[in-house]
């Protein structure tokens, strides 16, 4: 039976690079799911707002980790040749995109009414209100929720570990296996796991306080 050493530690935190590379695949591909799906909220067309709200209920009302395996055991069922890596992107973006357009649906509609009426009053079509007159703005009340979300990104893809994708959660259980001390392994995954969260959680309070400082003057 091996011992938990330097080697067992450097492995798991080789891992990490993967947990952050995932992490920022589920982030840049929800973001712009997200956004898709927050303009087909507050579109004026009835229909986008029915499917963009109809997305929103099934993967926020359903667990991420269903979704991993529907995703994962589902495409070969459906024919489709795919493994953990793009299993585990794809449940992530789809997951990512519904939160993510939840969060910036309510940023965009905490825009003030009279930017809006301002905007029709000028004649600007939609694209163009979006453009020039309320995403600017929703931009700067989106970021603190929008970083505070990816902390949850990052905790999300420990789940990947399920279908055999090697983060820091999968390699944390590799290195178990081989060592049988849990407590050991299992401090360092949940250290890994707090070094990349902190920093990111910290920004985020530190966005909402000047958020609030700032609606305050």
């Amino acid at each position: 039976m091996r011992t938990f050493g330097l080697p067992e530690f450097l492995f798991i935190l080789e891992a990490a690079k993967w947990t952050v590379a995932l992490s920022l695949i589920a982030f840049i591909g929800g973001a712009i799911g997200g956004l898709l799906v927050a303009l087909g909220r507050t579109s004026e067309n009835r229909l986008a707002q029915l499917l963009s709200g109809g997305f929103i209920q099934i993967f926020q009302g359903t667990p991420l980790l269903l979704q991993l395996f529907l995703v994962f055991f589902g495409a070969p069922v459906l024919g489709f040749d795919i493994n953990p890596w793009i299993a585990a992107g794809v449940a992530l973006i789809l997951n990512s995109s519904a939160f993510l357009g939840e969060i910036w649906r309510g940023c965009i509609q905490a825009i003030p009414a009279g930017q809006v009426e301002a905007a029709h009053a000028l004649s600007l079509s939609y694209f163009s209100r979006m453009r020039f007159v309320i995403l600017p703005q929703a931009f700067k009340i989106a970021l603190a929720p929008t970083v505070g979300y990816l902390v949850q990104i990052i905790k999300g893809t420990s789940l990947a570990a399920i279908i055999g994708f090697t983060e820091i959660t999968r390699a944390g259980q590799i290195i178990n296996n081989a060592t049988f001390q849990p407590l050991i392994v299992f401090s360092v995954v949940a250290a890994i796991y707090f070094a990349l969260c902190w920093p990111l959680s910290l920004m985020a309070s530190r966005m909402e306080r000047r958020q609030a400082a700032a609606l305050a003057r």
